[in-house]
């Protein structure tokens, strides 16, 4: 049987882009620059997107393409009989465990969105909003309501297939993000004392970069980037032969940040303008925004109300964007490993993630009393794909398309076979073996706490 592949070059960077673009830019980005110095970090961020980044998206890639397959089955193929078959399962696992618990958190979206469609922000404090949210999250069924919705979204795009379903809803979801992102930046951009926070974003401050400056800077592009779970290598699977990899992984890299330093614009200037620095952490966009939406735009009657509507909106689709690329990814696998039509694949990724969910959702509420090593069910999810899973499958793509896979099959990939100039390769391969693998360790230790 045939492989499907993206129909247009403009569907696979937009898909890819897709991948990498999530609720991580739009709340930890500005939580990260707003704790590391602003432009500073911005600076930093930028460089470690080029330098560590990108050449891993282009190593992923090359796997992908060069086997065909999902990240499931793709290092068996260009690695047969081997050990490095696990990096591709543990490709597979880190998405679905990370969809489990990541859902909850999109299915949060959906909460507030309603909210602010009837106006439910309206004169509430900043204590109303923490303790509105806290009753939200601690409930046993609303959150697993919206969960359940959530899923069952991603789940009809991906049976649809890779043309019919991603392809088609990255083409319209993501053209909606960034235009969503931009309206929301010009109306925050607009407030009064709005230049403080631009200034804020604009201005370096280089006395507050350090050690950590650097190693939050590194995590971040890491994670933006959607490294080490196998989305990329799996959506590159289908892409076509006249597909760049270069070009392409420029093009999300790109995307990807333009969405993060934009979502800095919407967030930096409403704060600063009602006196409030946005170093919330998770709380940033349930609690703080919430609040600075109805203080910044209250002078207007249903100016927050819309303003929070549009926010939550584009929240969750950036979430969408990436809940289908991580079911994509488990529901390659299965109906390549096993068989399995694509429909039976996705219901068993759906339900799977919908039990991991269920059980991430209500440790934070009724079942907290239960942890693992000290952790409710969603915190040690978190811990365990964030800090251990995601860091040590991107130094192991590193060190398999550097070290094992031979020279020649990655220039055939990156050149489309001699059609395409690349003039950077060998700063790319040797980045790939000294660099990248050095920074990604520096970054793993760090994330431990062990520096």
């Amino acid at each position: 049987m045939e492989r499907a592949n993206f129909g247009s070059k403009i569907g696979a960077i937009l898909a890819a882009a897709g991948s990498a673009v999530g609720l991580g830019n739009i709340w930890r980005f500005p939580y990260e620059a707003g704790n590391h110095g602003g432009a500073a970090f911005i600076l930093i961020y930028l460089g470690c997107v080029c330098l560590l980044g990108l050449p891993i998206m282009i190593a992923e890639f090359t796997v992908g393409r060069r086997s065909k397959a999902s990240t499931g089955k793709a290092y068996s193929i260009l690695a047969p009989d081997t050990q490095w078959k696990w990096i591709g399962y543990l490709g597979v696992l880190a998405g679905a465990l990370i969809l489990g618990y990541y859902s909850v958190v999109a299915g949060w979206t959906l909460e507030y969105i309603v909210e602010a469609l009837g106006n439910g922000f309206a004169g509430k404090g900043a204590e109303d909003f923490v303790a509105s949210f806290q009753s939200f999250s601690q409930d046993p069924v609303r959150p697993l309501v919206w969960l359940v919705v959530f899923l069952l979204a991603t789940h009809f795009i991906v049976v649809k297939g890779v043309k019919k379903g991603i392809e088609r809803s990255a083409k319209i979801l993501m053209p909606m993000l960034f235009i969503l992102i931009l309206i929301l930046a010009v109306c925050s951009m607009t407030l009064p004392n709005a230049g403080k926070g631009l200034e804020f974003l604009l201005k370096p401050d280089f006395s507050k970069v350090d050690q950590d400056v650097f190693l939050g800077a590194m995590g971040q592009a890491f994670f933006s980037l959607s490294l080490g779970m196998g989305c990329l290598s799996t959506y590159a699977s289908y892409f076509g032969s006249e597909t760049k990899l270069g070009k392409t992984a420029l093009s999300v890299g790109v995307i990807d940040t333009f969405v993060a330093i934009l979502a800095g614009f919407i967030i930096f200037p409403a704060a600063f303008s009602v006196g409030i620095q946005p170093d919330a952490g998770p709380s940033l966009i349930f609690i703080t925004l919430p609040n600075v939406f109805q203080q910044a735009f209250g002078a207007i009657p249903y100016l927050p109300m819309l303003f929070s509507v549009m926010f939550y909106v584009l929240l969750a689709l950036a979430a969408l964007t990436s809940t289908i690329s991580m079911h994509e990814v488990v529901t390659a696998f299965l109906n390549e490993q096993f068989g399995l039509s694509r429909s039976k694949a996705a219901v068993i990724v759906t339900s799977f993630c919908m039990i991991l969910g269920v059980a991430s959702s209500l440790s934070l509420g009724i079942w907290s009393e239960y942890t693992l090593f000290g952790l409710g069910c969603f915190d040690f999810l978190d811990f365990l794909t964030a800090k251990i899973m995601l860091p040590l499958g991107g130094l192991l793509v590193a060190v398999f398309v550097a070290w094992y896979l031979k020279r020649s099959v990655s220039y055939d990939e990156v050149t489309n076979y001699g059609l395409q100039k690349a003039p950077y390769f060998p700063v790319y391969m040797f980045i790939l073996k000294y660099i990248a693998p050095v920074a990604i360790a520096m970054i793993f230790i760090n994330e431990l706490g062990w520096i």
